[in-house]
């Protein structure tokens, strides 16, 4: 007999993306790389989209008990990869989204502040925040350097 997943648990792992192995961030963030496709603006629209049905999710499945931050929540990769393509211009290509990707996940693995300061507040808050500050700054570097390009 199947067990059913929630629909807090679907959307804290991208649909079960997160229970894929090795490295569940990197696939939470790859899932969401073909939205480069649609645009800066429809990526950013998503980012928001994703980040709000993230928190309210994340905070349901933390509150069944548990670690605060498991690796298998991934919508928080999504959310911030889907806002650091958004910085990227309409037509940047598969290079742009390698660019993107890539410097994303630095911050998010290496964690500058204020993405650290963001990983240590407790809750949704703090599973989701660090990443959106992550994305953020990935976007910000790859407008700066689409600026100077």
């Amino acid at each position: 007999m199947t067990q059913r997943m929630s629909p807090a648990l679907a959307v804290a792992t991208m649909a079960g993306i997160g229970r894929l192995r090795p490295a569940p961030g990197t696939w939470g963030s790859l899932v969401v790389l073909p939205a480069v496709l649609l645009g800066p603006f429809a990526c950013l629209a998503l980012a928001v989209v994703v980040t709000v049905a993230g928190w309210i999710a994340v905070r349901a499945v933390l509150a069944e008990g548990g670690e605060q931050d498991p690796g298998w929540i991934v919508v928080d990769e999504a959310a911030g990869m889907l806002l650091a393509l958004a910085a990227l211009p309409a037509g940047a290509g598969w290079i742009g989204a390698v660019a993107a990707f890539g410097l994303f996940r630095a911050f998010d693995i290496l964690k500058p502040w204020p993405v650290s300061w963001a990983d240590g507040l407790p809750g949704a808050t703090g599973v989701m925040l660090d990443d959106v500050l992550a994305g953020a700054m990935a976007a910000a570097v790859l407008w700066l350097a689409g600026g100077l390009w």
